[in-house]
This record gives structure tokens, sequence and C-alpha cells, in this order.
């Protein structure tokens, strides 16, 4: 049996993290373990987890904590050069993205796929939606917008290029590290360069929820935002020139 790791990169998931934890032990098939990487959260996050451990005597989670180098694509990819399992599995940590779909993920993979991605933007996937009180428009606005124009400047048959949400082959996601940029850009370079490789890449649609708690870690405000942009913008255009001159 093709055994599971997830890993959740976590910052400030104080109030998320635990009921987290107990829904993917819940649901998953065929789980080995749950990596929390922390970036050292000030409100407590990795204390929680590390207290939840204690006094449950759970062998399922384990916890890296991050003091600094922080960032998430760094977290993500610690998790998955710690990470055990046949599958890895990697998600955020608000319950936008639902557990129960991991078995969806995995399942595709168990069928042949090296790499299954959460997709909004497929038949029967949905992204956020404009007007939830924990949520930015700009952001959600932005990302409907870039996901629907990267397709035509690569030219994949690919639509959710931002997922952050995926179930990949362990000897698959080794091939692929380590992976670029400092945010979400990551994910745009880690789909592009495994097409190139000629892995087999398949979208699965999901619902992608609202945050419950706590406060979006993408762009909480227009200064962030253009950053954000800029990040992704700058790895769009280097991926665009190294495909060109086959350098991916």
């Amino acid at each position: 049996m093709n055994t599971v790791s997830v890993i959740l990169p976590t910052y400030n998931e104080l109030e998320n993290i635990i009921t987290l934890i107990e829904s993917l032990k819940q649901n998953v098939s065929g789980l080995k373990e749950i990596l929390v990487v922390d970036d050292n959260s000030p409100d407590g996050t990795a204390a929680r987890v590390r207290h939840w451990i204690t006094k449950n005597k759970d062998r399922y989670t384990r916890l890296s904590v991050r003091p600094t180098d922080h960032g998430l694509r760094k977290s993500i990819q610690e998790g998955i050069t710690n990470a055990r399992g046949e599958i890895i599995v990697w998600m955020d940590a608000d319950f936008s993205m639902p557990p129960t779909d991991i078995n969806n993920l995995t399942a595709a993979v168990k069928k042949g796929a090296d790499i299954a991605v959460g997709s909004r933007f497929v038949v029967g996937g949905k992204t956020k939606q404009h007007g939830d009180p924990l949520e930015h428009w700009y952001t959600i606005l932005t990302s409907e917008i870039g996901n629907s124009i990267m397709p035509r400047l690569f030219g994949l048959n690919f639509h959710d290029y931002t997922s952050g949400f995926a179930a990949v082959r362990k000897n698959v996601v080794n091939s692929l590290l380590p992976f670029h940029g400092d945010y979400g850009e990551y994910f745009i370079d880690f789909i592009v360069r495994a097409f190139a490789r000629g892995y087999r890449i398949v979208e699965v649609p999901y619902i992608c929820k609202p945050r419950i708690r706590g406060v979006s870690k993408t762009a909480n405000n227009f200064p962030t935002l253009l950053k954000r942009l800029y990040q992704y913008g700058t790895m769009i255009l280097a991926l665009l020139w190294q495909t060109k001159s086959e350098k991916i």
C-alpha cells in the first residue's frame, strides 16, 4: 500500500492546526505521518503542536521549527526532504484545502499519475468567493486573472498554476528539488519544470474554501500584493525565457 506523508507549512495557525491534524488522521487513507513545519510562529503554533503530540503520544505527527531563514517555499521543501511516505502531499493549514479531498489526489497517483494537483479552475472546482470577510477581493481577482493567462503563455493543458495543493510520488518530487521562488510562485516553477521533464500531471477538481480562522498570508495589503505580483511576474518571465532557450 502506498504510504502518505502530509506536509503542513505553518505561520500563526494556532487556531486551526490541531483541528486540522485531527481531521487528517481521521480522513486520509494510508497516512504514515503529518509533518508540521513551522516558521517560528509568534502566536505559539509550534508550542501547541508539541504539547498535543506529547499529551496524545501521537505517533503520526512530527514537528519541525525553523527559527531563521523563513518562507513558504523553504518550509515545504524541508518537509519534502524529511518525509518518509511514498506519496508526498502538501497543503495550506487554514482549511481552504479540505482534508477529505486528499484521498482524491492520492488515488490519482495510485492510478498512474506522477503528480496530482488540486485544481480550482477545472470543471468541478471552484475558487474562493468574493465578499468573504476573511479574504481579500484583490488576491482572489489576481489569482483568477493570472491563472486564466498562464495556460496561454506556457501552452500547456493545465489550469491552476498557483494551487499549492498537490500529491506527488516521492522520487518525482525529489527530482524536482530545489524549488525556486520565495512564496507561491514556487508552484509555477514546479509545474512548468515537471511538464518539461515529461511527468504525467493530472488536475483533480476541488472547491477552495474560505479561511475558517486567522489571517491570510498571501497579501493582506496592497504593498504586499504588489510585492507578490512582482515575484510571480519575475518567475513567469524567467520560465518563459528558459523554455524558449531549452534551459529548463
